[in-house]
């Protein structure tokens, strides 16, 4: 594809600095620009490595100009990529259809558009809408529900009675609706606590590869619009995510837990059960969160506490080893006043 600085600059509401008909024909970061290519200056600072790059044209947020370079002002320049990187590299289209190998229940109704790649397998009163694509080796099970524009990346599996909203990414090996982790001690033995509920998955929702979302044991378990979950997480049965939440590799969520919106999840972290997160709450990497955390409070560490309370124990045990070798060197000096 190739634009000119203008028509790039229009797609942004941008400001063209310079050429306005500078033919761009590609995206890269400063470092590896080539001719043709359109880089980016998120800081000042950035600003004279994209300049003497052999880029053609520089997105900026800042008042900056160039002798040399095109400039596009922009209110945010990641934002911006963000918004552009689709024009040079759009999303792969799936023809409509249904592939041979594939087994659909008689009772499934399937969009005419939406797209059902080989091996896959739809249960009964399962529908899937319009423009959807399951890529390969999906098994979407029965009175399942697929909005508009979903697509399911190969091997992912979807439980019974799932509800997925519009716009939804799910990413390959993922399982959507896999029992929660319910038992009762009875006799001597752990008796397996049925999971009869459900997995609800809202519109503009993107979940990673290899990520489990378990049913709830009684009522649904949510995640909200536009939550992105990253891969290799676990969330428990029962628990709500709300809006606009990040949740990064390998955490988990016991049950029950609450996730109010616009909350970041830094990544390997724990959450225990029947928990409650506030909105805009933020849990470091790495952390233990024991207790609930309130909106806009940021915790960190194992067991999580809050961010400044942790930074103060961490100094104090930075300082450890000093504070000890002034004690040993002050009962020495005692000792031998002793004597």
């Amino acid at each position: 594809m190739v634009f000119t600085a203008f028509q790039i600059a229009e797609q942004l509401q941008g400001e063209v600095l310079g050429d306005a008909s500078k033919k761009i024909t590609g995206i890269a970061p400063a470092a590896h620009a080539r001719e043709g290519d359109i880089t980016f200056a998120e800081k000042a600072s950035y600003f004279a490595a994209a300049e003497q790059s052999q880029a053609s044209a520089i997105l900026v947020s800042d008042d900056l100009t160039s002798e040399s370079k095109t400039v596009i002002k922009v209110p945010n320049a990641r934002v911006a990529v963000a918004k552009l990187l689709p024009f040079f590299y759009p999303p792969d289209e799936h023809p409509a259809g249904i592939h041979p190998t594939a087994v659909i229940a008689p009772t499934a109704q399937i969009d005419t558009t939406a797209h059902i790649g080989p091996h896959c397998v739809v249960g009964d009163h399962t529908r899937i809408g319009a423009r959807s694509a399951l890529l390969g080796g999906n098994h979407v099970r029965k009175n399942c529900v697929l909005g508009e524009d979903v697509t399911l990346h190969p091997n992912v599996v979807v439980y019974p009675e799932t509800r997925i909203g519009s716009r939804v990414t799910i990413h390959a090996g993922t399982v959507i609706g896999s029992d929660g982790y319910g038992y009762v001690f009875d006799q001597g033995q752990h008796l397996k606590m049925l999971q009869i509920g459900n997995v609800i998955i809202h519109d503009d929702v993107e979940i990673g590869a290899n990520t489990a979302v378990d049913r709830g044991a009684l009522g649904p378990t949510v995640i909200g619009q536009g939550t992105k979950i990253d891969n290799q997480v676990h969330v428990a049965h029962n628990v709500s995510i709300g809006r606009h939440n990040l949740i990064m590799g390998q955490c988990g969520f016991a049950g029950s837990t609450t996730l109010e919106d616009y909350c970041v999840i830094a990544s390997q972290s724990g959450v225990a059960g029947h928990l409650k997160l506030g909105p805009q709450a933020t849990v470091g990497a790495k952390s233990g969160v024991m207790r609930d955390v309130p909106p806009k409070g940021t915790v960190f560490g194992y067991p999580a506490q809050p961010a400044m309370e942790m930074k103060r124990q961490i100094i104090a045990m930075h300082k450890l080893p000093e504070l000890l070798k002034r004690m040993r060197e002050a009962e020495k000096e005692l000792a031998e006043l002793g004597h």
